[in-house]
């Protein structure tokens, strides 16, 4: 008799893969990356992979950050390099920051041309006058992954794919014997005369080029190598140096380095590449990136693309996105999936890779060191992040996010200061915004069973972290329980994040079963009551002698102790102790009573003077969802005994901040916090205080959702009779037992189970 096990083994296999395969589904068709683009939003539309160290992008202007010897408010529309309102493209850049309110990066831009060669990016009304290109809207795709335009100018069809590393440039050229690739390495975002410290460029062969780039801008200290080959040999190359003319000229000058010459170096320096090109031509260029040398930017690039073409690039690139993207799958409609997953891809773009293939990295000593077991990660906007964008990680990406911590870990021990990173990229911190939030990363992380380094050293480094007195306030924060008014422009807000911050301490510390830290930081984290005025019910600027500041406005962002907000905001930024700061304001039914105040009024035009990144569009009443410091505050009615106001305004904040469309998003993105809000308020719970186990239930805005978590569990969320109409929550039951307190643990999450919610038209009060 045959044995026929070998071929039911494998017929049982095929039907097992075939199986899986159906069950994943193809979610990135209803990924936009347009969407925030426009406005205020800050997002860019090129290629990148889910956290990948490369993000390749269209730049659309290149505006100076510096006008007449002061700011130019013009290039802060250009913080992602790309505004959908514009009509023209100056070429591709390979580094970019997703949504944030300040900008760095926008390395290595390269533009194809045809005809006279031209070094100059031109301007947008005259695009004739330089290289840049006329575009249109209709000639665009932007999808995860893949990012194509024509540029009209020149005729030429520009597609974008990335890998980790490794930027694809894929250009499709009419026939000309006057075609050419420019790389200019003077052109950053954020940019201003000096910012380029130095740039080295060196030839290796005739379609490979390597070389770095050092930049002193909001990372001080920043060096960016790269290693760029060119699918077809180029005929000729050159130069041109833009360096003010100085007395000492050395002996390079023996040498014409202008055309031909295969090493080059200054601060500000343009190359091109010249070619000859059939009609329909394609030339591909690969440009990886290192933060560590030039060899390692070339073994980045022949190890993840070296053997693959553009087209097998942009389907490995969408295969990862399609992989991370069916960590949640949700029934919705069209609309509400492009918002779901385009939010997700949000999310899923920063923090950013920083090593390379071969595990190295640069640290804060700008030295290098080998990540051991670990993938580390730049890019930590925590004034934002820490809110919602993390938490969420650490239902979904648990294992990428105890990686983060890991890498705070480092930036630690290489940091001179000994400080948890504020706001770090590239080997620096740029110190931006206040708090020192990586705190309550470090123990949201821990305290959810998500970190595998030793929980006691990261203990310390909180503590040490907080207790740098010379940094922002924090000695005078230690010493009064508060920050002086007349000592820092942001004294109030400054006192109200540290407070947070030193309640996560305080429960990482009770984790850890520390009772005398615990003890301590629980006591500093009540420190906002000092600039609560109980006499106006708000939060207020007090006096080194104990006084509040007498000329003061609730309604104005400026000079009034808040950073990027106002006192009507921030006097509810009490995450922490919602309870307190209700008995606080009078009790339930008055604390309730001044949240309907905050959704309903109208801020006058007054308020916006001051105001940047805030716009109307970003405002529901005078409560600011464009910026990120009172996200939590819709589900303080939860608190206040109304949860049906919790679900009304969480639900027309949804609708109102959030649209499938290039604006659709009410304000910068920052990194993805924004939709993080999004994502985790349409599943119906939200981290009102991250470093605790606890969401605040809302109302969810999609009929169905699987949780596919990385332990291997499901948690599935269905919202019974859910609609537009129906925001309000009947009954809510987790495995069929109802919940009654409007709280969720993140280990109930984590087990598994199904989360049933009960919609309807009227307030269950």
């Amino acid at each position: 008799m045959k044995n026929h096990k070998p071929t039911v083994f494998l017929f049982l296999l095929f039907l097992s893969i075939q199986f899986k395969a159906q069950k994943f589904e193809k979610l990135i068709q209803y990924v936009n990356p347009l969407i925030g683009t426009e406005k205020m939003g800050h997002t860019y539309p090129g290629a990148t992979v889910p956290f990948g160290a490369v993000q390749l992008s269209p730049e659309t202007d290149s505006i100076s950050y510096e006008l007449n010897g002061k700011y130019n408010g013009e290039v802060y529309k250009y913080c992602a390099g790309y505004r959908y309102e514009d009509k023209t493209i100056v070429g591709f850049s390979s580094t970019h920051f997703s949504g944030t309110g300040h900008s760095d990066l926008g390395d290595f831009l390269i533009m194809p041309t045809v005809g006279k060669l031209q070094l100059n990016p031109g301007t947008a009304t005259n695009p004739e006058s330089g290289y840049r290109s006329r575009f249109s809207h209709q000639n665009e795709t932007a999808e995860a992954g893949y990012y194509k335009v024509k540029l009209d100018d020149h005729n030429i069809l520009a597609e974008l794919t990335a890998t980790a590393r490794v930027g694809i440039h894929r250009y499709t050229f009419p026939k000309s014997d006057q075609a050419h690739i420019i790389l200019d390495l003077m052109a950053g975002i954020y940019n201003y005369d000096g910012k380029n410290v130095w740039t080295y460029v060196r030839v290796e062969n005739g379609n490979t080029i390597t070389g770095y780039r050092q930049t002193n801008g909001w990372a001080r200290t920043r060096t960016v190598y790269f290693a760029m080959k060119f699918s077809k040999p180029f005929k000729a190359y050159g130069q041109k140096n833009y360096d003010e003319k100085q007395v000492y000229k050395g002996f390079w000058r023996k040498f014409d380095q202008n055309q031909n010459f295969p090493e080059i170096a200054g601060k500000n320096l343009k190359m091109y590449f010249d070619f000859d090109t059939n009609e329909n031509e394609a030339i591909e260029v690969k440009l990886a990136i290192s933060p560590v040398s030039q060899t390692n930017a070339l073994e980045n690039l022949e190890k993840e693309a070296g053997n693959i073409t553009f087209d097998q690039a942009k389907t490995q690139a969408q295969d990862n996105w399609n992989k991370e993207l069916n960590k949640i799958v949700i029934k919705g409609s069209d609309t509400e999936k492009t918002n779901f997953y385009t939010a997700m891809y949000h999310t899923f773009i920063n923090p950013t890779t920083y090593m390379d293939i071969n595990g190295e990295y640069k640290g804060l000593d700008q030295n290098v060191h080998q990540a051991d077991g670990f993938t580390n990660y730049t890019t930590f906007s925590l004034w934002d992040t820490y809110r919602t964008l993390h938490p969420f990680f650490n239902i979904i990406q648990p294992k990428r996010n105890g990686d983060m911590v890991k890498s705070m870990m480092a930036h630690y021990h290489q940091f001179s200061m000994k400080m948890l990173p504020i706001w770090s990229h590239y080997a620096n911190d740029n110190w931006c915004m206040s708090g020192y939030h990586s705190v309550s990363v470090v123990a949201d992380a821990i305290i959810k069973g998500n970190y595998e380094g030793d929980p006691e050293e990261a203990l310390k480094a909180c503590i040490e972290t907080a207790n740098k007195r010379n940094y922002e306030g924090i000695g005078q924060y230690i010493d009064l329980g508060y920050i002086p008014a007349e000592k820092n422009g942001t004294s109030v807000s400054n006192t109200l994040e540290y407070a947070y911050d030193d309640w996560a301490i305080a429960q990482l510390a009770k984790h850890l079963n520390k009772t005398e830290i615990y003890n301590q930081f629980i006591k500093r984290s009540e420190n906002w009551k000092n600039n609560f005025d109980k006499t106006i019910g708000f939060m207020r600027p007090r006096l080194a002698d104990g006084s509040f500041k007498k000329d003061f406005d609730v309604l104005s962002t400026h000079g009034q102790g808040f950073i990027e907000g106002n006192s009507w905001n921030y006097s509810f930024f009490v995450p922490q102790n919602p309870d307190e700061l209700i008995t606080m304001m009078g009790g339930k039914k008055k604390f309730a009573s001044k949240l309907d105040e905050l959704f309903t009024m109208h801020l006058p035009d007054e308020f916006f003077a001051d105001t940047e990144d805030i716009t109307r569009e970003g405002i529901i009443g005078g409560y600011v969802h464009g910026n990120e410091p009172a996200h939590h505050v819709a589900y303080f009615y939860n608190w206040a005994g109304q949860p049906w106001k919790a679900q009304a305004q969480i639900r027309r904040i949804l609708e109102m901040q959030y649209k499938a469309t290039p604006d659709g998003l009410g304000g910068n993105d920052d990194a993805g916090q924004m939709s993080a809000w999004y994502i985790l308020s349409s599943l119906g719970f939200y981290p009102v205080a991250p470093g605790s186990e606890d969401y605040s239930i809302g109302s969810p805005a999609i009929d169905h959702a699987v949780l596919n978590l990385e332990n291997g569990k499901t948690f599935e969320i269905e919202a019974i009779n859910q609609s537009p109409k129906n925001v309000y929550v009947q009954k809510v039951l987790l495995n069929g037992k109802e919940i009654k307190n409007f709280t969720l643990k993140h280990s109930e999450i984590m087990k598994g189970g199904k989360l049933t919610f009960y919609m309807g038209n009227k307030a269950k009060k």
